[in-house]
């Protein structure tokens, strides 16, 4: 699928595939009718050309040339395994803290379909994401490109942002999952950019597909 780039050249987004993907499920906390409508309003966003979509290879040559500051939504967890030097950091969804017994229900369930696999917490809607971000930056009229691991959770934060006031927001597409080594000039912490979203029990075996290609390359 060809995505219309700002600079008005296409470029696909199989070649940018890790070897390797634990997509982090939907955060079942949250209600799948507003991420369904959230999810259509940035759509047509992007459609219209309201949001701008930035290939990760693209986007430090967007932050530098063209102003655009990284936003980064991605939950605390995979921050801590690897982002972008100098990037902000606003969680669009947070660990939800709940201990009732419906909610550890859910969690107990979240853990044994979803959690133990990908390492993902139970989470819910941070509910002071705009205001949070408002406090940041508080010019409305900034240029954000606002990413996460596969572009989906950015997705609804455009939509959002948008309905609040930010007009020039860019869209990291398809999000850190597809970046290469070098597509961002300086990445912080202890995983691969493109890798922070895997945990849990896929995150072995992402370990050993890796040693089987590199015996491979070897051989």
């Amino acid at each position: 699928m060809a995505i219309q780039l700002k600079h008005h050249h296409t470029s696909t987004l199989s070649h940018r595939q890790p070897p390797f993907s634990a997509s982090p499920q939907p955060p079942r906390a949250a209600s799948l009718t507003v991420h369904a409508v959230l999810g259509g309003r940035a759509q047509e966003l992007i459609k219209s050309g309201a949001v701008i979509p930035i290939l990760p290879k693209d986007a430090a040559s967007a932050m530098e040339s063209q102003g655009y500051k990284l936003l980064d939504i991605r939950p605390q967890w995979e921050i801590e395994k690897a982002r972008v030097s100098g990037s902000l950091h606003v969680p669009l969804f947070v660990e939800d803290k709940d201990n009732g017994p419906i909610t550890l229900l859910k969690k107990w369930v979240h853990f044994g379909y979803i959690g133990l696999w990908t390492g993902q917490y139970f989470t819910m809607f941070n509910p002071d994401f705009v205001d949070q971000v408002q406090n940041s930056v508080p010019d409305k009229d900034s240029k954000l490109l606002v990413a996460c691991g596969e572009g989906l959770r950015s997705m609804m934060a455009i939509a959002k942002l948008h309905q609040k006031g930010y007009k020039n927001l860019g869209w990291l597409a398809g999000g850190f999952n597809r970046a290469a080594d070098d597509d961002f000039p300086v990445v912080e912490g202890t995983e691969k950019l493109q890798y922070a979203t895997i945990g849990g029990a896929s995150y072995y075996f992402l370990q050993l597909l890796l040693i089987l290609q590199a015996v491979g390359k070897k051989s």
